[in-house]
C-alpha cells in the first residue's frame, strides 16, 4: 500500500500550475494568441513556441510511458471508441468561444490574476455551462445526440497503435511514434533562427516540461495498485478516477462546486481544482511582483455580450470535446491519442473562423 497522500498530490499539482502561470505571464504563451498572430500578421513565432511545448511534452510523456513509469492507456484520452462528432462540434465551439472571450481557460485564469474582471465573469459563466454540459440539460443533449456518433480506433487509440495496425513492430511503433512526432515538432520549431529568444525557449520547453511533470505526479506518484476502500487500482485525488493532466474547463466547474459546497465533506480538493487555484495564484504573484496588476472591466454592451457568449461556448465545447486548448492541445496530444489530434484541429478551426468573423464585422462596420 502506498504512503502517498492526497495533499501531496494536490500540493505538487498546485506547484506545477503555479510555475505554468509564471511561464505564461513571462512569455505570453497562449494558444489563441498563436493562432491570431498567424491569421492577423502572418507571424509564426508564438505558434513555434506552442508546437515546441507539444514536442517536448510528447517526448517527455512518451518516455515515461515507454519506461513503465506511467501507463497512458489509463488516461481519458486514449479511448477505443472516438466520439468524433462531439470532438468536432465541441472543439469548434471552444475555439470560437475562446476568441470571443479573449483567451482560453488557462488565459482566463492568468487574466484574473492580473486584475481582469471580464475574465472573472468568463470564469463564472464557463464553469456554469461546463457543469450543465457534464450533468445538466446540455449534458442530456450531448449524451443523446452527439456522443453516440463514434468511430472505432485501432488498439491503443494512439499514433503507435495506428502504426501497429499498419504492420509495424509493436516496440518499434511506440518508439517511432514518440520520438518521431515529438522530435519533428521540436526540430521544426527550432529551425528558424529568429525564434531563438529566451522567452520563446522558456515558453516552449518550460510549458512542455510542466505537462510531463503533471503526468508523473498523477500517473506515477498518485497511482495506487489497490485502494483500501475499493480494493482496485486507483489514481489519488482525481475527479475522473483516472490519471489526469492540465485541463481548465471541467476543473473550473469542479472548483465552483467545491467552493459552493465547501461544508459538504464529500467535496474534496482534487488535482484539477488544485491546478486551477495554482494557475490563479501564480498569475497573481507575477502581477503583484512586477507591479503589472491592473483592474480592467468591460468596454461596453458588445464587449460584455462577446465574453458571455464566448464563455458559454467554451464551457459547452470544452466538456464536449473532452478538453480545452491545453487539455487536448497539450495534455491530450502528449499521449499521441488520435482523438486529441481531431479535437485540436477543430479547436484551431473554430478559432480561425472566429477571427475571420471578427474581421468581417469590423469591415462591415467601417
Amino acid at each position: 500500500m502506498t504512503e502517498i497522500s492526497p495533499p501531496l498530490i494536490t500540493g505538487l499539482a498546485f506547484a506545477l500550475a503555479f510555475v505554468f502561470a509564471l511561464i505564461g505571464q513571462k512569455t505570453h504563451f497562449c494558444t489563441m494568441g498563436a493562432v491570431a498572430d498567424i491569421v492577423n500578421m502572418g507571424d509564426w513565432n508564438r505558434m513555434r513556441m506552442w508546437l515546441l511545448a507539444i514536442g517536448v511534452a510528447i517526448i517527455g510523456t512518451g518516455t515515461l510511458d515507454l519506461a513503465g513509469w506511467i501507463d497512458l492507456s489509463q488516461s481519458a484520452y486514449r479511448v477505443s471508441k472516438l466520439p468524433w462528432l462531439s470532438f468536432l462540434i465541441g472543439g469548434f465551439c471552444f475555439g470560437f468561444g475562446m476568441v470571443l472571450a479573449s483567451g482560453c481557460g488557462s488565459k482566463m485564469l492568468l487574466r484574473i490574476g492580473g486584475g481582469n474582471l471580464k475574465s472573472l465573469v468568463v470564469f463564472l459563466v464557463l464553469g456554469i455551462f461546463a457543469y450543465m454540459t457534464m450533468r445538466g440539460i446540455l449534458g442530456v443533449f450531448r449524451v443523446n445526440f452527439l456522443d453516440p456518433w463514434t468511430l472505432r480506433l485501432p488498439p491503443g487509440a494512439d499514433l503507435a497503435g495506428l502504426l501497429r495496425s499498419l504492420g509495424v513492430n509493436a516496440e518499434i511503433a511506440g518508439t517511432a511514434a514518440v520520438y518521431g512526432a515529438g522530435g519533428a515538432l521540436v526540430t521544426w520549431s527550432l529551425a528558424k533562427r529568429d525564434f531563438w529568444q529566451l522567452d520563446s525557449l522558456i515558453g516552449g520547453i518550460g510549458s512542455g516540461l510542466v505537462i510531463v511533470g503533471i503526468w508523473y505526479v498523477s500517473g506515477h506518484l498518485g497511482y495506487v495498485a489497490e485502494h483500501p476502500e475499493t480494493l482496485q487500482e486507483a489514481f489519488i485525488a482525481t475527479n475522473s478516477g483516472r490519471m489526469e493532466a492540465f485541463s481548465f474547463v471541467g476543473p473550473t466547474a469542479y472548483t465552483l462546486e467545491w467552493l459552493m459546497l465547501w461544508s459538504d465533506s464529500s467535496r474534496v480538493l482534487t488535482l484539477g481544482i488544485a491546478t486551477v487555484l495554482g494557475l490563479f495564484a501564480g498569475s497573481l504573484a507575477w502581477s503583484l511582483s512586477t507591479r503589472s496588476f491592473r483592474w480592467e472591466g468591460f468596454g461596453g454592451v458588445e464587449d460584455t455580450a462577446n465574453h458571455l457568449i464566448g464563455a458559454a461556448l467554451m464551457g459547452f465545447g470544452g466538456v464536449t470535446a473532452l478538453g480545452c486548448s491545453i487539455g487536448q492541445g497539450l495534455s491530450g496530444i502528449s499521449t499521441l491519442a488520435l482523438g486529441s489530434f481531431l479535437a485540436l484541429a477543430a479547436i484551431i478551426g473554430g478559432a480561425i473562423a472566429a477571427l475571420k468573423f471578427q474581421y468581417w464585422r469590423i469591415l462591415r462596420a467601417g
